[in-house]
């Protein structure tokens, strides 16, 4: 059998090597295709790579781009504030009289007029009167126009919050408080009242007396009733350096009154401004008699005041011009008198409220021993009892720190009533 198998391939041994030759030519040609499909596939992941870092890179480079965007607008932004903060100020000035198209006269703050031009395109167009311009500092051109504004005085005089004081808070003085809710409440609550009997309400009410009674409580309590504007300045407020500064905030005060109207004005320390004019040949004496003409003219000038009420406190009715006091500026005059007893014994009512007292102290008789005491003096009689209280340890006020408060009190008054001038306050 060995023989025979040998002698066949012997024979055909063309055909046997043909065969084998073409087997290996065909798993060359596989090993090829497997080799060239695999290349395909590493190309495809390659490109599907390639085309993720490409996408990845344009977003960076747009996410660069706007970047830049951003730094440039800052920059921009950054170099428009350092030109706006390298500009010179301004100068602030009022317009007096337009006298050409590109020609006014000018006030600045100092009071000095001047003849000056329009910068650029600016025309006189909506230029009046008393229109706020911005002036360059140099050469005085007017640059533009500025918005009517106020004084931050005036517009500060706002009484935003309300106060707590309230008619109750008040003892003593109830016949003060009907007068003067008949006096300024009354006209801007039901002024058809006054339009049935045809009579005009009065236009403004002073109160007066000594220190410490009670009017500025008054005034809080005005303020904390009246559901209206309350607008609330102090005298000295409206005494200024320059030459017509105090008119100027006088006539803002009452413009504002105006916008603001159902409105009510209260002045504390009236006599700042409202003494009588002696011919003092002062600056300062000038300047503040020029402040209350301004007040005089508001108060009944051509303008009457329609739904707003004046309210004035002050300790030295005696100094007062006259022309205040006469009607139609403040038509009535309500004079806050020290309290008598019954009002006493309601003031030492109202501030011991809330006060801690000892069982066997009662109040009551103070009244009768404090009299000339004023409704400030009373309440300090209250608060030094209590600090007597608490440097004692006590745990409420007793008779002893009550009396300790009173002689405290009594020696105060005393020795004020030695140092003051006679007839301080009238």
């Amino acid at each position: 059998m060995n023989d025979q198998t040998s002698t066949i391939g012997g024979t055909d041994g063309s055909t046997v090597k043909s065969n084998e030759t073409r087997t290996g030519s065909d798993n060359d040609v596989e090993g090829l295709m497997e080799e060239i499909n695999h290349l395909k596939g590493q190309l495809k992941s390659l490109e599907y790579t390639v085309n993720l870092e490409r996408e990845a890179y344009r977003r960076e480079l747009a996410g660069a781009y706007d970047e830049i965007g951003a730094i440039r607008r800052e920059r921009n932004l950054l170099k428009k504030q350092i030109d706006d903060v390298m500009k010179p100020p301004m100068m602030l000035g009022e317009v007096v009289e337009v006298t050409g198209q590109k020609e006014v006269i000018i006030r600045n703050g100092t009071g000095q007029s001047f003849i000056t031009t329009l910068s650029g395109e600016m025309t006189t167009e909506g230029l009046l009167t008393g229109t706020r311009v911005g002036l360059e500092r140099n050469n005085l051109v007017v640059m533009r126009t500025l918005s009517s504004g106020k004084d931050p005085i005036i517009m500060g005089s706002e009484l935003i919050e309300r106060p707590t004081t309230t008619y109750d808070d008040v003892g003593g003085l109830d016949e003060a408080i009907l007068e003067l809710k008949e006096t300024v409440e009354l006209p801007l609550i039901e002024p058809e009242a006054f339009k049935r009997i045809g009579i005009h309400p009065p236009t403004g009410v002073l109160l007066v007396g000594p220190p410490g009674t009670g009017k500025t409580m008054l005034a809080k309590a005005v303020a904390n009733s009246a559901r209206c504007t309350f607008i609330r300045l102090v005298g000295s407020e409206l005494v200024q350096k320059f030459i017509g500064e105090g008119g100027r905030l006088v006539r803002e005060l009452f413009q504002l009154a105006r916008e603001k109207r159902p409105c009510i004005i209260f002045i504390d320390e009236l006599d700042a401004i409202g003494a009588k004019r002696l011919g003092m040949d002062t600056t300062g004496d000038r300047e503040v008699q020029r402040t209350l003409m301004q007040l005089l003219a508001e108060m009944d000038g051509f303008h009457p005041l329609e739904n707003i009420g004046v309210v004035a406190a002050t300790n030295r009715k005696d100094i007062l011009d006259d022309a205040l006091l006469r009607p139609g500026r403040f038509d009535r005059i309500i004079t806050i008198p020290l309290p008598d007893r019954k009002g006493r014994e309601r003031i030492l009512a109202i501030h011991s409220n809330g006060v801690k007292l000892a069982k066997n102290l009662d109040i009551g008789p103070y009244s009768e021993r404090t009299e000339g005491f004023s409704g400030a003096d009373l309440k300090s009689l209250c608060t030094e009892s209590g600090m007597f209280a608490i440097r004692r340890k006590h745990r409420s006020v007793t008779k002893e720190d009550m009396e300790s408060a009173l002689e405290k009190v009594q020696k105060r008054k005393e020795q004020k009533k030695s140092e003051a001038p006679e007839n301080m306050f009238r």
